[in-house]
């Protein structure tokens, strides 16, 4: 792999509390992260934003402000994971599909290229800029931008399932699956609209526990026990 698109979720920085950040759980993904920049591996970086606040939190606000703040949880994710990233010895850049001085710079596929050229780690934060479009979306339209050779999912379970595994004990983890038969099956890997995207610009996934140790490394240096999504 020459590049990939990394997509946390905003639950797994959180750790145990389930909301805000958990120091040690950020810089353990820093620390894997730099195992792939020193290695020569250009990364980008999606991050959701459930551990503030996701667009349907609220049923009293309209739903395109809701979208919006969950928006600014995910720039709000991205400068601090940043700063973590910083702090282990990497260079990164944030960028953002709306203007966000002095916060963050404006995203154009060419800007990110360069600094994705130069083994800067690359974050995508604001989501599409747009409501109604989940950080799924983001992270497929991202990848499909940068021309990334493969999404790395990193989740709360360890792969995929043909049913709940939290609700199914009896639930089958699939070694690789087709993403026609993600969509069809209407799997919970991404939401319909990333999943089809991933479909139509045969983007692969690889979907992986975040919690399993040097889960990211592995993912990418082959010892990969999660399931892998063909195009």
């Amino acid at each position: 792999m020459k590049r990939v698109l990394l997509k946390l979720s905003g639950e797994a920085l959180a750790g145990e509390k389930h909301t805000g950040f958990d120091e040690a759980t950020v810089i353990g993904v820093a620390k894997q992260v730099k195992v792939l920049v020193d290695d020569g591996i250009q990364v980008g970086i999606v991050i959701g934003g459930g551990n503030f606040w996701r667009g349907r939190t609220s049923e009293n606000i309209d739903r395109t402000k809701a979208d919006q703040i969950g928006m600014l949880a995910t720039v709000m994710n991205c400068i601090y994971v940043s700063e973590i990233f910083r702090s282990v010895g990497m260079e990164t850049e944030v960028f953002t599909p709306f203007e966000c001085a002095g916060f963050a710079k404006l995203f154009t596929k060419d800007r990110a290229l360069k600094r994705l050229n130069r083994g800067c780690v690359t974050f995508f934060a604001g989501g599409t800029g747009h409501p109604y479009f989940s950080t799924d979306t983001t992270t497929t339209l991202m990848a499909i931008e940068i021309e990334a050779d493969v999404i790395l999912l990193a989740k709360a379970v360890d792969g995929v399932y043909d049913s709940d595994p939290k609700q199914n004990p009896g639930a089958v983890k699939y070694d690789e699956i087709s993403i026609s038969d993600v969509v069809d099956q209407r799997l919970a890997v991404m939401d319909l609209t990333a999943s089809i995207m991933c479909m139509e610009n045969k983007m692969p996934m690889m979907v992986f526990g975040l919690g399993e140790k040097d889960s990211i490394i592995n993912t990418v240096k082959g010892n990969f026990t999660g399931t892998k999504i063909t195009v």
